[in-house]
């Protein structure tokens, strides 16, 4: 693979954790809001000086941005959720990635954190049996820091911040992320913003009923899963950049009584970005052809879950 030369588009929060993940790919940040970026636009970057993108903007501004990109023949990251207009608008999206050979990753950096990873890797290896339900929470405290945002408070808020995370959680350790119709919403609250700080949500992967909780009113960080199951039940409790993190696997003793029990506690700096990006590499570097399916799911969930709320 030639050396990966990477243009950052936004010089926000995600964009400066990008820059140094990336290290020497590093060529320059994309800014019209930032003086200190050397451009404004990404068509004014000489298209010999980059061959991949990082697109850390607001979501309304990233279907163009991709768009130029994968015409240009430019690898690209896109921070989540990625959504589209419409269906044709991927279809012809699908089709000009293959024609030109890249590759285009959204971001759900999740999947590298170790004990999702380990809970994955648990419900592949059948131990649990029979999976009866799964409950996500994932909640942060940024209320306030979006309600100053001039594009952050609106629309649907919370959803597809952090729901995008969960939805794509579920496809991961599933495989699936079952029909839009059988999602609903439950509860749905505006506490402090003009957007939704706080829903939840439910509906059925696979047989397996699943509800997932999200917030911006959780002043401590903290993500936590349960998973109930024929033998057994496993547990998440926090992230490693929140840690420590504490993954719980109980085995099951019939008729009842206390389970077999094992944990294991994580206490370390974040390992999803650095991992992820070398993910990315290797996507570039096996020729892996993006057909943009999770990305489609979600969005639709999401967004007949936003018309339904």
């Amino acid at each position: 693979m030639r050396k990966l030369r990477v243009v950052i588009a936004g010089k926000g929060v995600q964009g400066e954790k990008r820059r140094q993940i990336c290290g020497e790919d590093f060529v320059c940040f994309v800014d019209p809001n930032k003086n200190d970026a050397i451009y404004n636009s990404l068509n004014q970057v000489p298209l010999e000086s980059y061959n991949a993108v990082l697109i850390c903007v607001p979501d309304k501004e990233k279907p163009d941005l991709v768009k130029y990109c994968v015409m240009n023949g430019k690898h690209l990251i896109v921070e989540k959720p990625f959504f589209f207009r419409d269906k044709d608008e991927i279809k012809e999206l699908k089709t000009s990635i293959k024609s030109k050979g890249v590759v285009c990753y959204t971001a759900y950096n999740h999947r590298f954190e170790p004990h999702i990873m380990a809970m994955r890797d648990l419900i592949k290896s059948k131990k649990l049996g029979e999976i009866y339900n799964c409950r996500m929470f994932y909640g942060n405290g940024t209320a306030r820091l979006v309600r100053e945002s001039s594009w952050r408070d609106k629309g649907p808020g919370v959803l597809p911040d952090l729901g995008s995370h969960l939805l794509d959680t579920c496809k991961f350790w599933f495989g699936e992320l079952g029909k839009k119709d059988a999602w609903r919403v439950y509860s749905k609250n505006a506490f402090e913003n003009h957007s939704t700080d706080h829903i939840v949500v439910g509906g059925r992967v696979n047989n397996i009923s699943v509800q997932l909780e999200m917030t911006l009113l959780m002043w401590r960080n903290h993500f936590s899963c349960d998973i109930l199951a024929e033998k057994g039940s496993a547990h998440i409790r926090s992230l490693c950049k929140w840690g420590p993190s504490k993954f719980i696997y109980r085995e099951r003793v019939l008729p009842s009584g206390l389970p077999l029990e094992r944990q294991v506690t994580l206490e370390k700096p974040d390992p999803t970005w650095q991992e992820e990006y070398k993910y990315f590499k290797k996507l570039i570097q096996n020729n892996h052809v993006s057909d943009l399916r999770t990305d489609y799911e979600i969005f639709e969930i999401l967004s007949k879950l936003d018309a339904k709320s």
